[in-house]
Order: C-alpha cells, then structure tokens, then sequence
C-alpha cells in the first residue's frame, strides 16, 4: 500500500510505476527491475531519483573503481547495482 493514496488515472506520470518491468541501459549493461506497486508500494518502484543518481555516477563525476561502500537497501537498488557496475565494491 502506498504511504498516500490517490488514483492512478487522475494523476499523470505515475502509471509508469505501475509497470512490472522497468528497463534501463547502465554502464553498457540492460538492467530490468520488476516492480510491484499495489502490493510493496512505494518501496518497489524505480524513482527519478534513482535514475538521476545512476545517470550522475556513470558520467563519471565520482571514481568508483576500488573503492567501497555500505549498500543500505533503500528501493529498489537500482544506484546499487550501477555503482557496482562501475567499479565499486559494495557490502551489505
């Protein structure tokens, strides 16, 4: 359930989280994400944010190579996945 309600055809921009499958191209790989919004809400579905985040890291605005860090599992771990993509070494 998500944390505020609404109708998913009054508001525009949001049926694309109401999509299983979201598909993104990262670090010259495809990487796909089922998400699941009726069921885990918000928690399950790829948010700009995420996008904008994975977009920054791959332009290469941060070295990842070698270097280490805490996935902390917010979302759906699409930065996580890119950053490990690129070099990091992630521990969970």
């Amino acid at each position: 359930m998500a944390l505020v309600p609404y109708d998913e055809t009054a508001v525009m921009g949001l049926q694309r989280f109401h999509k299983p499958l979201a598909t993104f191209s990262f670090a010259n790989h495809t990487i796909q994400i089922q998400q699941d919004w009726r069921q885990l809400g918000v928690a399950a579905v790829v948010w700009d944010a995420a996008v904008v985040l994975s977009t920054y890291l791959e332009m290469g605005a941060v070295e990842l190579r070698g270097r280490s860090a805490v996935e902390l599992g917010a979302g759906t771990g699409l930065v996580g996945i890119v950053a490990a993509l690129l070099g990091l070494y992630l521990c969970s």
